[in-house]
């Protein structure tokens, strides 16, 4: 197996050797959700991305600390400066404790992202839970001089930054034209220019989540929470993080600088970012009306849905394009994923059919060399599929006698599923397969019944069964031997 992995780095904008600070550990920290809302298509790649980054690293043996923040406190709803906190303003709406909102969109989160079969990182801490360390990291800015304070609040000094630092460089944006495009905002009187960005914002006496500091009683800005966490848990220097391209800018070019700023070093090796989702071509967006969570997915109710969608379908569709690429989401698309997964774990249970022969006709250990080579190249999920597929293929060849496996290379092909299809893709047969014993034993006996009612001539309840179990997605066929039966799409 060969072992080198190469990242593509939005930093460097090109690929890389991936070389661990600190092997065999690994720091991983990746931007998680503000808990204000139902988890949506778009919590859904990142969460799948780093998943699989996550499971290949351990594949790899490297003992991974992934780290991934909770947002529940100074995400404003305006250029993240200006305007209501958004779980606060939640809170208000609902008449609940805005800990009461984070809590419920936590849990539901966690509950969407075990049905994705999203491992849980090794650290899931919250914003909220680390005001200390972010003011220690805002003392730390203001000594260094890359930080101002400003009737109660306190700003990091872009201008200041940029005279030894490139500010800009992860998104390659030019700070003249932050400064033509920045829109006038309230508030933004008491910044020395516009594209400075808050560190600490004092609270107005209606706001409801505010904490004491040396400046005032306010909040943390919602980039420093990343940097601040990111310190405590993986050290002042860690080799991957990353989000969504969506974060590029504003979000991680701040925390370079911030961390920069206050430790006098660049924190992050490789920065990685997953591309968007569209829908039919258009961003989503709630005013757009295409706006779809994840539970609306899996029970299927919502406008722009033919039918629900299993978590593994989801989860399938999203791992056919490469993380970097863009993906747009559609009924067509999903019930091809839904279709081709079907296939793949349809093939696997096939497998032990196989007969054994002295020696085999076609060489799996290629296949296998070939997934390995393409999650080492920036891990490229999709040419790991296509090559499960070809895998599928040979199993059906085999079956058919139009190709011949030794049994040494029927466990190599086997291991090639396990491996990657399971445990590096992280794909789990839907629940119709968790259980297919008991279904099994289920739907005989439903067919006995049919079978007794043909027997006594009662052909309209026999009628009756075969279109029920039609409705159910279970097709039936008589033959000479008896009733065969399958899952149909």
């Amino acid at each position: 197996m060969n072992s080198e992995l190469f990242v593509y780095n939005t930093l460097t904008q090109k690929k890389e050797k991936f070389q661990a600070l600190n092997a065999p550990f690994v720091g991983m920290y990746v931007c998680g959700p503000t808990v204000y809302g139902e988890a949506h298509l778009g919590h859904a790649r990142p969460a799948i991305s780093f998943d699989l980054i996550f499971r290949y690293l351990q594949h790899l043996n490297y003992k991974v600390r992934y780290v991934r923040n909770i947002t529940d406190v100074g995400h404003l709803e305006n250029d993240a400066d200006e305007g209501e906190d958004k779980i606060a303003k939640k809170a208000k709406l609902e008449n609940l404790e805005p800990m009461e909102i984070a809590q419920h969109y936590t849990d539901s989160y966690h509950h969407n992202m075990d049905a994705l079969n999203i491992k849980r990182p090794s650290i899931e801490p919250r914003a909220s839970g680390h005001i200390i360390e972010q003011i220690i990291m805002i003392e730390k800015i203001l000594q260094n001089g890359f930080a101002y304070e400003s009737n109660g609040s306190v700003y990091f000094d872009i201008e200041k930054y940029r005279k030894t630092e490139n500010y800009g460089k992860l998104s390659g944006r030019i700070l003249d034209d932050l400064q033509t495009n920045t829109r006038d905002l309230d508030g933004q009187g008491e910044k020395r220019k516009p594209f400075d960005f808050a560190l600490w914002k004092k609270a107005s006496p209606e706001h409801i989540m505010k904490w004491p500091s040396p400046w005032s009683v306010g909040f943390p800005g919602w980039h420093l929470e990343c940097s601040a966490m990111g310190n405590k848990y993986l050290g002042e220097v860690f080799d991957i993080h990353g989000g969504g391209m969506d974060l590029l800018f504003p979000h991680h070019e701040c925390e370079i600088a911030q961390s920069k700023a206050a430790n006098g070093i660049d924190a992050v090796r490789y920065w990685l970012h997953n591309n968007m989702i569209t829908i039919n071509g258009q961003k989503m967006g709630k005013s757009l009306g295409n706006f779809i969570t994840l539970n609306e997915i899996f029970s299927g109710h919502h406008k722009l849905l033919e039918q629900a969608f299993s978590p593994m379908t989801i989860r399938f569709f999203i791992l056919q394009s490469h993380y970097r690429s863009t993906l747009d989401f559609s009924n067509d698309a999903l019930k091809a994923a839904e279709k081709g997964l079907k296939r793949l774990l349809d093939t696997y249970e096939k497998i032990n059919r196989i007969k054994p022969q002295n020696t085999s006709t076609t060489n799996v250990n290629i296949l296998k060399d070939k997934c390995y080579g393409a999650m080492n190249d920036d891990f490229n999920s999709p040419i790991v599929i296509a090559n499960l597929f070809e895998a599928a293929k040979i199993i059906n060849q085999c079956i058919d006698n139009k190709e011949a496996l030794s049994h040494e290379d029927i466990e190599t092909i086997k291991d090639i599923f396990d491996i990657f299809m399971f445990q590096i893709l992280g794909l789990l047969p839907d629940n119709q397969n968790h259980n297919q014993n008991s279904a099994d034993e289920f739907i005989q006996i439903i067919l006995e019944l049919r079978k007794e009612a043909k027997l006594r001539k009662d052909f309209e309840t026999s009628d009756k069964i075969r279109e029920r179990l039609a409705a159910a997605k279970i097709g039936i066929k008589d033959t000479k031997e008896g009733t065969e039966w399958e899952f149909i799409n």
